[in-house]
């Protein structure tokens, strides 16, 4: 464990009651690493695991830097805002204000978190009210920019977080149209963070930044070691009845199920609620104040199971994920980084199992080659597989041309009856997958 305090850093006291109030005490090894740098007002690219406390890295930063320097005027009667923080997704962008409203909880800093799925005209008149700290997702305030509703030439800080994600989901773009319209470079301090530092993520980096230092914290691992990883092969007409008794053995408080389409993921939910567990799953189309409550739920407990496809679960961050389960084997494998690394966050433990079917076999190779490593394989014993209760529902879903399109590339077989599978004996079967 690092023995760093943040009381020993140069850190002004109005900041570290909030992070008291945070109840942070020691640096994680990111921090350690970036802060003394930081601090000093050098331009930081940071690498770290998911989960490891880069959030908390540059709020510390960007609060520091903006009380110590004094408010400057604004040149004309427009919003400028000092600080910009830009996240990929909306989830990632609120789970930042939570956490900037608590550490900077004291340093009467005006805060603000603008991105879509939410009333536009409330946020635009928000937005006309001006603000210090202004957190975003690229596309929606690309759209109030070009209404001139505010100016980035007084920026003092610049924040790009998970950029590898930006880079996934199209923003490059967009992110460049920012940093064009932003203050030069080297009138403010810039910091990018990132689960990799790719050669397209430094390229951006030394492409609008001030020579920034680059910071890597076990750039050689890509999951941290207080993840337990655990691999079962299991045929497909079994794989739901494998589920059941792992929710059973392992009685997780908080567990978040992967799949690899939304069909898959709503069926699932079916299934899980038929029998008996509290589950919700949360999709790319919910409604932005669905996809909140849901959230909230899954953060407070009152809702223990959470199903998602990685394209919505990307910006998931809630604490105590105690198992992540991937239903199917990812076929991106920093896909399977990113699941994964919503467990064991901030030095706690957590467990990660996925189920390997014959749908996806083919993708495993891959990931463990990206993990460098082989996931530890378990053979479940045959009370390990549960009966499902009888009279399962079934999706019903009416699919349009596009829809029928979309799936044409990847058809999973349908999941058997689980009336058939609970009230027959299985025939043994092989546990090796061809």
């Amino acid at each position: 464990m690092n023995q760093t305090t943040f009381e020993s850093l140069p850190i002004p006291e109005i900041v570290l009651k909030g992070i008291r109030d945070a109840d942070f005490k020691y640096c994680t090894s990111i921090q350690e690493k970036t802060l003394p740098i930081s601090l000093s007002g050098k331009d930081i690219a940071g690498q770290a695991q998911t989960g490891t406390g880069k959030t908390a890295a540059f709020l510390i930063t960007l609060f520091t830097r903006l009380l110590t320097n004094p408010k400057p005027k604004p040149k004309k009667a427009w919003v400028a805002p000092r600080a910009l923080v830009i996240a990929p997704t909306r989830e990632l962008a609120r789970q930042i204000e939570i956490d900037a409203r608590l550490i900077g909880g004291h340093c009467e800093l005006k805060i603000m978190c603008i991105y879509g799925g939410m009333d536009y005209e409330k946020q635009r008149n928000q937005l006309k009210g001006g603000t210090d700290v202004l957190i975003v997702t690229p596309g929606r305030i690309i759209d109030y920019y070009k209404q001139k509703l505010f100016s980035l030439k007084e920026l003092e800080v610049l924040v790009i977080d998970e950029a590898d994600r930006m880079f996934d989901m199209g923003f490059i773009m967009d992110l460049r149209y920012l940093f064009k319209n932003c203050s030069s470079y080297d009138k403010r301090q810039s910091m990018l963070f990132s689960a990799t530092l790719s050669h397209k993520v430094m390229e951006l980096a030394y492409e609008h930044m001030n020579n920034p230092i680059k910071i890597m914290v076990e750039p050689g691992k890509a999951v941290v070691d207080e993840i337990k990883q655990v691999l079962y092969h299991v045929g497909l007409h079994e794989k739901f009845n494998l589920l059941l008794g792992l929710l059973k053995k392992e009685s997780g408080e908080k567990v978040l199920i992967f799949c690899n389409t939304k069909m898959w993921a709503e069926q699932l939910e079916l299934l899980l609620k038929h029998n008996d567990y509290v589950a919700s799953l949360i999709s790319g189309d919910l409604h932005q104040k669905k996809r909140i409550s849901v959230l909230e739920d899954f953060k407070t407990g009152r809702l223990n199971i959470l199903i998602a496809t990685d394209v919505a679960s990307r910006g998931i961050h809630v604490d105590n994920i105690t198992h992540v389960i991937n239903y199917d084997v990812p076929q991106d494998p920093e896909d399977y980084v990113h699941r994964i690394g919503r467990t064991a966050r901030a030095g706690a433990k957590g467990t990660a199992i996925t189920l390997c079917c014959e749908n996806y076999a083919i993708h495993l190779e891959r990931v463990e080659q990206y993990l460098k490593n082989k996931i530890p394989v378990e053979w479940a014993e045959e009370e390990l597989f549960l009966p499902a209760k009888e009279g399962a529902p079934r999706l019903k879903r009416r699919y349009s041309a596009k829809t029928k399109a979309s799936n044409k590339t990847e058809k999973p077989k349908k999941m058997q009856n689980n009336r058939k599978t609970s009230n027959q004996k299985r025939r043994p079967h092989s546990r090796k997958i061809s």
